[in-house]
C-alpha cells in the first residue's frame, strides 16, 4: 500500500476525526448546559413575580380585615362579627386570580378609663399552585395588628 502522504505515518490518520467528535460531544454539552440554565432562570423569575402577587395577594386580606374592624361600633361589648379563624376570601379576581385568600382572626377586649378596646390579631394567607412541594406552589402569610 502507498502513503499518499510521505511525511506522514499510517498511525496518524484518523487523529483528526477524534478530536473532531470530541469537539462536537464537549459544544453539545455546553450548549445543554446553556438550556438547562436559561431555563432555571426563566422558572425563577416567574415564581418571583408570583410571590410578589401573593404578597398582594394576603395584604388585601389584611386591608379586608382593617376595613371592617373600622366599620365595628367604638367601645362595643362584643368584637366585630367576622373576627373568626379560617375566614376564606375565596378566589382573588384580575392578576391575583389564582390566589386563595384566608383570613385568620382573634380578638381580646381591654378595660380602659372605662371604655372597652378591642385588639384583634390578624394574618392572611395566599396560596397557589396545589400542595407544598409542588414546582408552582406559592404561599404568602402576612400578619397585622389592630385595635379600636
Amino acid at each position: 500500500m502507498m502513503n499518499s502522504n510521505p511525511g506522514r505515518s499510517v498511525c496518524q490518520r484518523g487523529f483528526s476525526l477524534i478530536t473532531a467528535i470530541f469537539l462536537l460531544v464537549v459544544i453539545a454539552a455546553l450548549g445543554a448546559f446553556a438550556v438547562t440554565l436559561s431555563t432555571t432562570q426563566h422558572q425563577s423569575s416567574a415564581l418571583d413575580v408570583m410571590g410578589a402577587r401573593a404578597y398582594q395577594a394576603a395584604r388585601s386580606g389584611i386591608e379586608w380585615a382593617a376595613y371592617h374592624v373600622i366599620l365595628s361600633p367604638a367601645s362595643s361589648p362584643v368584637p366585630w362579627a367576622g373576627c373568626a379563624p379560617n375566614t376564606s376570601l375565596g378566589t382573588l379576581s384580575g392578576t391575583l386570580a389564582p390566589f386563595v385568600v384566608t383570613v385568620n382572626c382573634s380578638a381580646a377586649s381591654y378595660v380602659e378609663a372605662g371604655s372597652t378596646i378591642w385588639i384583634y390579631d390578624v394574618s392572611a394567607s395566599a396560596v397557589t399552585g396545589g400542595s407544598p412541594g409542588d414546582p408552582d406552589y406559592v404561599e404568602r402569610v402576612v400578619g397585622a395588628t389592630m385595635g379600636k
